[in-house]
């Protein structure tokens, strides 16, 4: 009986503590008290089991926890140029979007503007902008992937009432963050699966509506929790898949196919240090000739993002870090008659 007392004692003293509205505080403290009344009685210990599990998860939401917002539009820009090349369109409607955000912080202590939503081909882009603008702000981010989504449940959790509920993919990734104010990448909202978009759309439209997403409510959780401070931004392929009330919410940034010879800049300045640095080689170490840098771009054909020039370069990078460990030094000069054994 005490080792089962002790854990609700301590629980007790969380609730307490925590940072949680009080009229939940007091629900968590009845559930305890009630917990406490069937220790010891027959096959009380998977309801305990349940309900303890449920309340520890209570204790980890972020109510009232928040990160401070970095409000320097001219870092948000050094920060885009930095991680990406090219994109000037794109980048301008990001600092005009930041500056509206930063104009209502200082105005009111709300960050409010439009829903970004980009929208391109695979490969351009969108997802990394994505973790640009939480780099700049200076917040967390969570994506949630919405690609082959086969259930609203994925996102809103189940009910307790059911044996094996957990709670839904947002709020299970706040209360990992710890914080009520992340950035929330909602990636490729155009990728849901047939039998479940419109349950899905549905969500979303409140997700992205600053009226409902206030008192945010999943199943699991079963108690509103406030998503307002939270930043909601889209990526999709296309629009065609996307609910009329969705894009009502969303401002739209279409995002340009790059050209080769921008690719070739990307490559060279970003996508090849990068990976040099991933994998543990030194910057430099790997040389391709000038002239081999559009076969690099190019092997297999056109395309409008940068997908398949990365994989390209990690496959380069990663038969190096083979001939490193095999016992070669380099640096690695790739040629017109060795680009075979690198790129095949």
């Amino acid at each position: 009986m005490d080792s089962a007392q002790n854990p609700i004692a301590n629980l007790k003293v969380q609730v307490s503590a925590s940072t949680a509205p009080l009229d939940l505080k007091d629900r968590l403290t009845n559930q305890l008290v009630r917990i406490e009344k069937v220790v010891g009685s027959e096959g009380y210990s998977l309801e305990y089991d349940r309900e303890v599990e449920y309340i520890k998860f209570m204790l980890t939401l972020p109510f009232e926890k928040g990160t401070q917002d970095i409000l320097d539009l001219k870092r948000a820009g050094q920060i885009l140029d930095q991680n990406h090349y090219g994109l000037k369109s794109a980048k301008d409607r990001i600092l005009e979007y930041l500056a509206v955000l930063i104009l209502n912080a200082q105005s009111s202590n709300k960050m409010r503007s439009q829903v970004l939503a980009f929208i391109g081909l695979v490969g351009s882009g969108k997802t990394s902008l994505a973790y640009s603008i939480a780099e700049s702000l200076g917040r967390k981010i969570i994506r949630i992937p919405f690609g082959g989504l086969g259930s609203v449940r994925e996102l809103r959790g189940e009910s307790r009432l059911k044996s094996e509920a957990e709670s839904g993919s947002i709020m299970k990734l706040v209360a990992q963050l710890g914080v009520n104010n992340p950035v929330i990448l909602l990636d490729e909202i155009d990728r849901v699966a047939i039998e479940s978009r419109s349950d899905v759309m549905g969500v979303l439209v409140e997700l992205l509506d600053p009226e409902q997403n206030n008192g945010f409510l999943d199943h699991y959780v079963d108690y509103p929790f406030d998503l307002s401070k939270a930043l909601f931004i889209a990526t999709a392929n296309n629009t065609a898949n996307i609910a009329t009330a969705v894009m009502d919410r969303l401002e739209v940034i279409e995002m340009p196919a790059y050209s080769d010879d921008e690719k070739i800049v990307i490559g060279k300045n970003f996508i090849l240090p990068r990976a040099l640095k991933e994998s543990g080689l030194k910057e430099g170490l790997i040389i391709i000739e000038e002239g081999l840098w559009p076969q690099v771009v190019r092997p297999l054909g056109y395309d409008a993002g940068i997908r398949s020039l990365q994989r390209h370069i990690q496959t380069i990078v990663r038969r190096v870090a083979r001939q490193v460990v095999e016992g070669q030094s380099g640096p690695f000069q790739l040629t017109g008659s060795n680009i075979g054994q690198y790129l095949n």
